[in-house]
Parts: structure tokens; sequence; C-alpha cells
């Protein structure tokens, strides 16, 4: 007993810090093993690993991280000691032969993620979404207005179902005055994405609300590689110029900090009848460090002003008469302004007892202001019906949380206790009529919104073997909703509050580095407007939903990965405020059920191929059969594409996405069209300069880009029509721009 004591005691270890070649920053998420023993590890967000418990041997140190070149180290261990290594991993193309399946990866975000983003050229904020398998996106204002969202047999209007974030400040706006949950990702300059973090489904414990179908984190560049001015124009009166300035330079890299500024001006008329005179400028600064030895802050600070007109979505017998032509316009005198600024700070700092402590905190002051007609003359016949939704608002917030990794022997366990913090200001929210984009007629709503979301989690995730891992995590949210109506007479201020339970469970089973099943499970919710829950009494203020996920992710070639899953997602009764309307309708319950399947394949060492497939049965709950369809939930979609990385700098994309018919209404008797679209990207790349050219809509085809059953009435007609309504896609669109480095 002594005996085994006293060798305890003398015990060794191995230690180190791994950083990012190009930019001199630490690495993190690199794969760390010590051959032959079974113990692994992933470096932490200061690059930092730790072996400990190591009898005196040598011992080789194998690092690994996608699009980065595998390193192999050897190390000797003696009595008593923790040897220490430094690393610096370069850039390289990626090798699907190289990526292992991994349990010590096992909850990580999916695989597919980061292979992606090094293969697939981000040429707009549009791409950066189309990274998550299975997302398809629609505009519908012509490029100023955020998104339309799908997703898992979800249209998700403009965010109410998936939890979009920028460096973990939230894109998503509760209770905006255009729907709930609306994400506008624009304040982001495509140049500066660095990766995009994501997972389907409601198993993420630290992601609350939206998180229904599925979240997403886009990290922007804590340094630029080089400093680069970029130019861009094309068709239909289209410019764009983007610079990126890096201001500390190698005496930061030295120092282990970067700072840079970068902007972004856009300007077209688009591809529409009616010039859209759109506007962007972009305008973001950021800061990378060490404060302390063990201690990284990053301050980020941005601000963003769009303004456009467009064209709205027109009716099919509008077209076919020839009243307008397919781009044409109804009321050409829709458009829209908005702006958001934001402040980010994030502190990282990791103790000598291997604690790892986050503390964020974040401020948005967010404007928005949007005119749009949908139903013509159906309400007015006189004046029309177009709308205004308006407000201004602030947004704060805190993120923060602890978490410790533990070993004893081949177990680890990583525990992690996080506590969130949200709270929007908005003042004069507002739904109008107008006319003529200029007078305002009568005003619909109009009033303030004081909304809070207090919540805390715990997580725990255990790699009980090489093979087997649990996670397991609950999250308590609390929302505590105030409105203030400003046209009451007096004017009155109701409050509602509400907090839920979101328990997690995933199991997670690697039989070998080339097949991982796994099994995630959990409860999810996305809030209701708080116009919705004061009337309401405080009801259903957080549906619930309940989903699963059977999954696999295998290699059945060195080159191959497949990642397929069977899922399920059930949601509760709930109350829905039509932002366009001010009025409220309850959806009652729904199920959604689907097959994802994705491939990602290196067909040569510079040739590579993806595609993903998305199946999804989503149907309301206690209707009857064949009245119980999910109007413009997506039914099966496809994307993909082949991408090309050559050694002279010739690199590019050529891809193509697919989204089938589906049903427009509750019977599917108005049947929204589905589309097929490819694009092209080619780059000339080498080291002071990048040529580019961009296309999208290659083979010129005429698709309808959004569509809604909508009931309208034109300006001569007597009785209304219910009928698709479209914004049309992008015809043939080509670009080119050129890219200086310095």
């Amino acid at each position: 007993m002594l005996a085994g004591l006293h060798a305890y005691a003398h015990l060794g270890g191995i230690s180190g810090v791994v950083y990012d070649q190009s930019t001199r920053l630490p690495l993190k998420g690199v794969t760390v093993q010590l051959s032959g023993t079974g113990k692994a590890t992933i470096t932490n967000e200061l690059g930092q690993y730790r072996f400990d418990d190591l009898i005196a041997s040598k011992y080789k140190v194998e690092l690994s991280h996608v699009s980065f070149r595998a390193q192999v180290l050897e190390v000797t261990v003696t009595d008593d000691e923790t040897a220490f290594l430094k690393t610096d991993l370069a850039t390289a193309n990626v090798e699907l032969s190289e990526v292992t399946v991994s349990a010590q990866r096992a909850h990580d975000q999916q695989l597919i993620s980061n292979l992606d983003i090094r293969l697939r050229p981000i040429v707009n904020s549009q791409e950066i979404l189309r990274i998550v398998p299975g997302l398809f996106i629609g505009q519908h204002a012509g490029g100023g207005k955020a998104e339309q969202l799908f997703l898992r047999g979800f249209d998700i209007d403009h965010g109410t179902d998936i939890r979009l974030t920028v460096d973990g400040m939230p894109v998503n706006m509760v209770s905006h005055a255009h729907g709930q949950g609306y994400a506008d990702l624009h304040f982001v300059i495509p140049e500066l994405v660095n990766a995009v973090d994501f997972k389907k489904g409601p198993y993420t414990t630290d992601k609350g609300n939206f998180s229904t179908a599925g979240w997403a984190d886009f990290r922007t560049k804590d340094a630029l590689e080089k400093s680069f001015v970029k130019l861009e124009a094309g068709q239909f009166d289209t410019y764009r110029a983007v610079a990126g300035i890096d201001l500390l330079g190698q005496k930061g890299r030295d120092k282990n900090q970067s700072a840079y500024i970068a902007s972004e001006y856009s300007f077209t008329n688009s591809y529409f009848d009616n010039p859209q005179n759109f506007n962007r400028l972009n305008l973001v600064g950021k800061y990378h460090g060490h404060i302390t030895p063990n201690t990284n802050l990053t301050l980020t600070a941005s601000t963003f002003w769009s303004k456009w007109n467009h064209s709205g979505q027109i009716p099919d017998r509008a077209v076919e008469s020839g009243l307008v032509g397919f781009y044409g316009s109804v009321d050409p005198t829709e458009g829209g302004e908005t702006s958001r600024t934001n402040f980010n700070a994030q502190f990282v700092t990791v103790t000598p007892r291997n604690y790892v402590i986050k503390n964020q905190v974040f401020y948005s002051n967010y404007n928005f202001e949007l005119y749009s007609n949908f139903t013509f003359f159906l309400e007015d016949s006189l004046n029309g019906d177009q709308i205004r939704q308006k407000e201004r608002r602030n947004l704060f917030g805190y993120n923060g949380s602890i978490s410790k990794e533990s070993f004893m022997g081949k177990t680890s366990w990583t525990t992690t206790l996080g506590v969130q913090y949200r709270h929007d200001l908005t003042k004069g929210t507002e739904l109008s009529h107008t006319r003529n984009r200029t007078e305002t007629l009568e005003p619909y709503k109009l009033g303030n919104i004081n909304e809070l979301n207090a919540a805390v989690y715990l997580d725990e995730l255990v790699r009980l073997t090489d093979r087997f891992s649990v996670n397991a995590g609950v999250r308590v949210d609390y929302f505590r909703d105030q409105y203030e109506d400003l046209l009451a007479l007096p004017v009155t201020k109701q409050h509602a509050g509400d907090a839920i339970v979101s328990p997690k469970l995933n199991l997670y089973y690697t039989f070998n580095p080339r097949l991982q099943l796994y099994l995630n499970s959990g409860k999810g919710f996305h809030s209701n407007d708080t116009r919705v829950v004061v009337p309401q009494g405080g009801k259903q203020i957080l549906p619930g939903a309940y989903g699963s996920d059977l999954g696999v992710i295998f290699k059945p070639f060195p080159k191959m990965v497949v990642n397929a899953a069977a899922w399920y997602l059930w949601l509760a009764q709930e109350f829905v405020y039509v932002g366009d309307a001010g009025v409220i309708e309850p959806s009652g319950k729904s199920r959604r059920q689907g097959i994802d399947l994705s491939v990602r394949y290196q067909l040569t060492k510079t040739l590579y191929f993806d595609a993903d497939f998305n199946t999804a049965k989503p149907r309301a709950i206690g209707e009857m059969e064949g009245a119980n369809y999910l109007p413009l939930a997506p039914v099966f979609t496809s994307a993909g594409g082949l991408s090309l990385q050559m050694p002279n700098g010739l690199n590019g994309s050529l891809r193509y996405r697919y989204m089938a018919n589906r049903p427009a209404n509750e019977d599917n008797s108005i049947v929204a069209k589905g589309y097929f679209v490819n694009d092209l990207q080619l780059n000339y790349t080498q080291s002071r300069y990048n040529i580019g050219l961009s296309v999208q809509n290659l083979l010129n085809t005429k698709w309808k880009e959004t569509q809604f059953a909508t009931e309208s009435r034109l300006k001569n007609e007597t009785e209304p029509v219910e009928e698709i309504h479209f914004t049309p896609g992008t015809p043939f669109f080509a670009k080119l721009g050129v890219t200086l480095f310095f």
C-alpha cells in the first residue's frame, strides 16, 4: 500500500498551448491525444491542454484540427515534473481521410460545419445561413428585410423557431414589430465570419429561447491574417466595397493581441422593375488579447444601417393578366429602414485549478421601420391596405458560466453551471395604416414593451469510456412581460410572468473512429409575443417543444463522412401574434418528423462533393385528415455541390438547391411551387490578391423565392381572391470582385 502511494506521488504530466500559426492567437477546440493510452482532451478557450498522473516514459502527443496540418510530438515525462509544449498549427487544405469520429468530441457541434465553411466561399450574408444543412432562406423584400427561414418542417418566418447569435450575442428580437423572433443578420460582414457552430433540435442546455428547430452561432474572426480591400461590381447597378485593417500587426501578435476595424458599403437597384435604391453600411471594430496570462478579453463594437425600396409580394393573377410583370409591383411605395449598434465584451479566465470562467455583457440599440402591403385594397378600397411597422429598442444582457473538466482513469467529466439574463425595452412599437409611405391614416397598435428573461442551467458531459459519452442537463427560464398600451384611454400597463423547465439527455456511442451512434432528446421552447401573453392573462407564454434525434455519423470510406438522423418534434398549443394584422391566432398543437442525410466526399485531393437531403412530415394535431397541413412548411429539400481547392490558387464551387412543392394552406388546395436553382463561385487567389466571380441562378431559372396563400383584392376587383402571392427569385446575376491583401 505504501509502495503504491509512493509511486503515485512521483507521477508526472504534460501541459501545453496550441496557437494558430497565421494569427499567433490561441487555438480552441484542437483534439489532443496521447498515443496508445486512451487519454484525449480538447484545448480550452486559451488553447491550453493538460494530462496529469502520467508514469515516467516517452509519449507521443497527437494534435489535430479540421483544416490545420496535424502534428505528432514526442515528449519525455519524468517523475514529479510536468513537461510543457508550445505548438503552432499551420492551415492546410481539408483532408477528409484525417477526420475521425471521436467520443471525445461527441457533443460538439455537427462535424460538417467547420468542413463546409472551409470548402465553400461565403459571398453574402445569406450564404452564411445556408451553411446550416437543411436550412433554406427566402427574401421577400429585396434584401433589406430579414430572410424568411425554413428548417425541419418549419416555416420559421423570420426566426421564431431557430436561435441565432453572433459571438454569443442574440440576433432574434422578442415581441418584434414585424414578427416574433425576427432575426436580421445583415449587420454581419461575411468576410469576417470564421466559423458557424450549429445544432438541430432542442438538445443544448445553454441554448434557450427559440431553439426548437435548432440554433446557430456565427463566430467572427478574432484577428485578420492580412489587411484587405475588396471591390465588387455586378448587374442591376450593384456595387460593394469592403475593407479590413489590422491595427496591431506583428507586434500585437508577439503579445498574443489583435485589433482590427472593418467596413462594408453596398448599393443595388436589384432586378425588380421598381428600382430598389438599396443602401447598406456596416462598421465594426474588434480587440482580442490577454489582460492577464490566463484571461482573454474580447471587445467588439459595430454599427449597421440600411434603407431600401421593395416591390413586395404580387398575386399570380396580376402577372397572368398582364397587370404587372413577373418582377413588377402592385404597390411600388413599399420599403423600409433599419439600424443596429452593438457592444459586446467577453472575458474568459482559466484558473490554476483548471476552472474555465466565462463572462459576457452585451448591448444593442435597434431601430426598425417597414412599409408593406399584402392585401392591396381588401380592407380599404380607396386608400389601399399599406401598413407601417416600427419600433425603437434597447437590448442588454449577460451570459456567464463556470466549467471544470475532471479525470479519473479513462473517465472524464465536464460540469458547467451557467446564468443568463436578457432585457428588451421597446418604445413606440407600432402598427399603423398608411398611404404611399408618407401619410398615416390610422394607428392599429401602439405601445411600449418591457420583457425580461432570466435563466440558470446545469450541464454535465461524462465520457465514461473511450466509446461511450453521456450528456445530461437542465435549464430553468423565467419570463416577465409588460405591455403599456398607448392607444387605450386611459393608458394601461399590464403584466404577465411564467417559468419553464427544460431537461436534456444525449447519449453517444463510438464503435470505432469511423462509426458513432447518438440519441438526442430534450425539451425546448419559444416565447410568445408580449402583446399575446398579457391580454391572454399569462396563458401560453412559453409553449414547450419536445424532440428526439436518433442518428449516426460514419465513414464508409476514408474520404467520405455521412451524418444521418431520424427526428421527431412535438409542439404544445400556442397563441401567435400576427404582426402584419395586429391580431392573435391560436395555432394548436403540431408534430413534425423526418429524416436528415448529409454526405461529404473528397473525390480527389482538390475536389470535394457535398449534399444534404431533408424530408419532413409536418402536421397539425386535432385536425381532420386532409385538413391538417402546416402552410408553407417544407416537406423535402436538398442542397449540395462541388468545391475546388487547387494548389495554384484556383478555387470555387458549383452549387444547387432544391425545394419541392409544398402545401400553402391547411387542405393543400393551394400549392407553393418548388424550385431548383444553381450558383457558381470562382476565385483565383494569390498571396497579394484575389479575383472572384460569383453567379447566382446560373441557368437563369424563373422561380418564386417566397410564396404565400393570401386573400387580396386588386384595385378594380369587386371580390377578393385567395391564391399564391410571391416574390420572384433572382434571375441570372453575375458579380465580379477584386481583393487586395497587404
